[in-house]
């Protein structure tokens, strides 16, 4: 299976729709009026519906097995046709399409099943997802014109003496998302680390390093009375993603707020812990940019 370890949790939603063509209107009457012989069409393909969405992963390989939290199934009848509305929702890492898609096919087979006795004709139609939300798609985030600088704060790497390498990942992170971004390198200095961040012009500035508890871990206590708004939930984003990866992670004192407009971000100096704050917080952070224009959330 596609490794989702990575991603974080989303509500996740999709409908799938399936078609059910049936050849006379004797068909649809005994439908409506419970007069099936195999006994109720529509119960017993909901409850068919309602298994297959569940085992979907127990047939199909590449599908996690995920918790589902919602499944609804809907009829409409029009003519000769049955749609089959299907609908399924869970707070996972990855979507629900196949789940929904494979729920309405069981009950399209289902109604089939239970149909041919007293139609020939009957046949199943077109089967297809109709809507998702929930992943990428619907979190886009347009990253033109915005510049990046990402501080390296370390005794070790600014002396040469060790080779920076959670710098360059936080750097080809912002590549992906489509930004421009240019790296500088200094000790744990207090007065280096306020220098950058009042003359600094980019709209996001990401300290790496000088996060943990030791004696030369000053970048958290000399960048917080600086912020204009601190964002506590975007640190504890952090945190929590790192804590459910690494233990250790409870020691880190990630920083991010706002500065003069500015998006300020101190992560871990390890480049594990650097990879994954990125993954835990971009490119949804990134969001700040349009709240701070003044625009609703939604």
């Amino acid at each position: 299976m596609v490794d989702i370890t990575h991603k974080v949790n989303t509500l996740r939603e999709a409908t799938a729709e399936a078609i059910v063509r049936t050849s006379s209107q004797d068909t649809i009457d005994a439908l409506k009026n419970n007069q099936v012989p195999k006994g109720n069409v529509f119960e017993m393909a909901k409850a068919a519906g309602l298994l297959g969405v569940k085992k979907t992963p127990d047939l199909l390989p590449d599908c996690h097995p995920l918790p589902i939290e919602y499944t609804g199934i809907d009829y409409v009848i029009n003519g000769l046709e049955i749609t089959i509305t299907m609908t399924v929702k869970t707070i996972y890492k990855t979507g629900v399409e196949v789940e929904a898609m494979h729920g309405a096919s069981v009950v399209a087979l289902t109604m089939y099943d239970m149909l041919k006795p007293i139609d020939k004709g009957v046949e199943i139609g077109t089967i297809r997802l109709k809507t998702k939300k929930g992943g990428k798609s619907s979190f886009h985030i347009n990253t033109e014109g915005l510049k990046a600088h990402v501080v390296v704060c370390s005794d070790t790497i600014s002396k040469g003496k060790g080779e920076d390498k959670a710098g360059e990942a936080i750097m080809e992170k912002l590549k992906e998302l489509g930004m421009t971004s240019e790296k500088t390198i200094i000790p744990d200095e207090s007065e280096q680390i306020k220098n950058i961040v009042e003359s600094n012009q980019s709209d996001l500035i990401i300290f790496t390093g000088g996060t943990g508890v030791g004696p030369r871990d000053v970048t958290p206590q000399t960048l917080e009375p600086l912020l204009d708004i601190k964002l506590k939930g975007v640190e504890e984003q952090m945190r929590s993603y790192g804590q459910e990866r690494m233990p250790f992670a409870m020691f880190s004192r990630s920083i991010a707020g706002i500065k003069d407009g500015k998006l300020i971000l101190a992560l871990p100096g390890s480049t594990r812990g650097a990879v994954e704050s990125m993954e835990a917080i971009f490119p949804h952070v990134l969001h700040a940019f349009k709240v701070i224009e003044g625009k609703r959330h939604d």
